[in-house]
């Protein structure tokens, strides 16, 4: 039976509340939900069913791509201070969300060719391949590309200057090298690294917090190798081998992506060991 105030009552014997005390800020405002919900809007006339997911699972994707931007940069700037411990936590962290972010590909899929067909032709010439942010994950990672600040003609002032940045700051890969130079080892060269990477391997009783991170960098470089290869599969599953929406090349410039690795010193010690 409800209470006078229509707000609280008793249901199965249990008092509950609605939080009515936080009128000032309630769950839809502080998730400025009107707006988030606003945003899917359809470019298909007549409406297409399938647009809305098609948008839902891109905004999400930028969504995490947000989160994933935090997460790495807050590791990479932990490394740099020493905080060995909260570098690795916040690559756990990312690990978990890329892991989502491949499973999301099986919502996409349950999309036909045929239902993707009735909109895609609206999407020109916008393409994925324009994702900002997963640029800039990339550039952080290490996979720094400046030709495609100067290819992409649509991009804001804004995008080009983040962009810029992530191209002049460290990337994860310069922390860890800080990381080793502050454990004692010599990073002038390849070689060196190599060195320094075999006798941490070597003694991981002695270099555990190195070796861990070491381990952490090569998960997040496999999950965004799965991550690829999960796309590509998807695309061509979808068009085929047409062109993107965006005039690229579509799949098989994906499958052209399918080997770039981030830390490739890292992945070559496998075979020294």
């Amino acid at each position: 039976m409800s209470t006078g105030d229509g707000v609280a009552g008793q249901w199965g014997g249990v008092d509950v509340h609605f939080g009515e005390e936080g009128g000032r800020l309630t769950y839809g405002s502080y998730l400025r939900l009107a707006d988030l919900l606003d945003q899917q809007r359809l470019e298909s006339d007549p409406p297409a069913h399938d647009e809305l997911l098609f948008i839902t699972i891109h905004q999400v994707y930028e969504l995490w791509f947000k989160q994933v931007l935090h997460e790495l940069t807050a590791s990479r700037d932990a490394m740099l201070a020493g905080e060995h411990w909260l570098a690795e936590h916040l690559l756990r962290r990312v690990h978990t969300i890329e892991r989502v972010l491949t499973q999301q590909v099986d919502i996409l899929e349950t999309m036909t060719p045929q239902d993707f067909g009735e909109f895609r032709h609206r999407l020109s010439p916008a393409s994925g391949f324009q994702s900002v942010q997963f640029r800039e994950i990339e550039f952080l990672s290490g996979a720094k590309d400046p030709s495609f600040v100067r290819r992409f003609r649509g991009l804001t002032s804004v995008e080009q200057d983040r962009l810029r940045r992530r191209l002049e700051e460290p990337t994860l890969w310069d922390a860890y090298l800080d990381v080793l130079r502050k454990g004692g080892f010599e990073t002038d060269s390849e070689d060196a690294i190599r060195d320094a990477l075999r006798k941490i391997a070597g003694d991981r009783s002695h270099y555990a917090a190195i070796w861990e991170l070491a381990e952490a960098l090569v998960q997040h470089d496999e999950l965004a190798a799965a991550w690829r290869a999960r796309h590509v599969v998807m695309v061509e599953r979808m068009i085929g081998t047409k062109p993107g929406t965006g005039g690229s090349s579509g799949a098989t410039y994906l499958r052209s992506r399918l080997d770039l690795r981030y830390y490739p010193l890292l992945w070559n010690l496998r075979s020294n060991l």
